[in-house]
């Protein structure tokens, strides 16, 4: 699939989630306010009612007579007393008002009370520390038609919560619905991206082993066809050349083939450690002496200082030699001219310490992560003259990891770089 298409895909898709949580938000937005305006409503009619059955008792009616009832007045009806509180007893008023709130389904705590609307006073209701609130509530009605400048207000101390409550299974639903579809949106781009990631590196590992392979192999067929040649075959210093040359391109190519099978028993999880009592210093000779003639023909030089007192571990001899080669012929084939490559031991937190050194051309700190990752090169643009696999670090950091061992990374570009690793030493 094409890298523009899949821009484009994840661009599309992604408008289009954000756009269904900003609908399912505008939605919920609209329940809650649909609810607070049906709230509102039936509050409404209570108070009104309330006022009616206030009009009705003020003018000796009741509530079943054949006279039309008005839901509140919108004109004072000329019906008013001096004194507020000797035309009405309290408790008829909170009568009233409970009956009509269950009426009306409203079981909600309230507090409520009659102020004039002018000084502010209240005169009738159960308002006490609840003043400020009363009058400034929205649910309030006019008492005009019976008493001037009067006001009925109600206050509901938990009304946001109990709105909320309402919708909270429905709200946690949608919350819920959303984050799926997120999630899922979010793990599929991952996917998709990751495995795109991973195909392109998979893609660069068989170009890069069909690089390597196609080396050795064409050096051996070339030299066997100069063995049948019957110029060669008189001379036994050419054939010993041929067959030497043969010989460590086969070993080359089995070295190169061994590794790759290495990583796939450790994909597998099969890989089983021979752990035993091991000489690290010893160890770390060999490899020493090992890459010490190599890097002497480039003209360079490995130093040792090896100052650990303690440098006895349990584990796989063969596979901690080969960690240690690695970062060896790391060290040289990422140098320029005349290496200079260093390795050190110290002991420190009960552990053993390897660094390896060397003055090369570094890692950039944007690739210092990836450097473990199977099959990750260094990018080095259209350049092949670093070879490998990018399975060496990734070898290391498993082994060692086996071992209960940790490996760190430091290095500036066309500084040098140098690789740390530890182990807990035998006491």
């Amino acid at each position: 699939m094409k890298k523009q298409l899949v821009s484009l895909i994840v661009i599309i898709t992604s408008i289009c989630l954000i756009g269904i949580v900003i609908t399912q938000l505008f939605w919920v937005r609209n329940a809650i306010d649909f609810k607070e305006e049906q709230f509102d409503n039936r509050v409404s009619i209570a108070l009104k009612s309330v006022v009616n059955e206030l009009q009705n008792a003020q003018s000796g009616g009741t509530k079943n007579n054949d006279q039309t009832i008005t839901i509140g007045c919108q004109e004072a009806c000329g019906m008013t007393s001096s004194n507020i509180a000797d035309d009405i007893k309290p408790a008829l008023l909170d009568s009233f008002v409970r009956e009509e709130f269950e009426n009306l389904g409203i079981h909600l705590n309230y507090k409520y009370g009659v102020f004039n609307k002018e000084t502010g006073k209240f005169v009738i209701g159960k308002y006490q520390g609840f003043e400020t609130e009363i009058m400034r509530s929205n649910h309030c009605t006019s008492l005009n038609c019976l008493w001037q400048s009067y006001m009925l207000s109600i206050y509901f101390p938990n009304e946001s919560s109990w709105l909320h409550n309402q919708l909270s299974g429905w709200l946690i639903i949608s919350a819920l619905f959303l984050l799926v579809v997120i999630f899922g949106f979010s793990f599929t781009i991952f996917s998709l991206l990751k495995q795109k990631k991973l195909s392109q590196i998979k893609s660069d590992f068989v170009n890069n082993m069909t690089h390597e392979f196609k080396t050795p192999i064409s050096t051996i067929s070339l030299s066997s066809e100069m063995l049948m040649k019957p110029s060669v075959n008189v001379s036994p210093e050419k054939i010993l050349k041929y067959a030497n040359v043969i010989y460590d391109e086969n070993t080359r190519l089995k070295n190169q083939v061994e590794q790759i099978l290495r990583i796939a028993v450790l994909d597998k999880g099969d890989s089983h450690l021979k752990k035993e009592k091991i000489n690290l210093h010893k160890t770390i000779e060999i490899c020493y002496d090992n890459i010490n003639m190599i890097v002497k023909q480039r003209g360079g030089i490995v130093n040792k200082e090896l100052n650990a007192e303690n440098y006895f571990i349990v584990g796989d001899e063969i596979h901690i030699a080969n960690i240690i080669s690695n970062l060896l012929d790391n060290a040289n084939k990422y140098s320029s001219s005349s290496p200079i490559i260093t390795i050190k031991t110290f002991n420190k937190d009960q552990r053993i310490f390897i660094a390896i050194e060397d003055k090369g051309i570094g890692i950039s700190k944007a690739y210092q992560k990836d450097v473990f990752k199977q099959f990750y090169r260094v990018p080095t643009g259209n350049i092949h003259d670093v070879k490998g696999f990018g399975l060496g670090l990734y070898y290391v950091k498993i082994i060692v990891e086996n071992h209960n061992g940790q490996i760190a990374l430091k290095s500036e570009l066309n500084q040098g770089t140098t690789f740390e690793i530890n182990f807990p030493f035998l006491t």
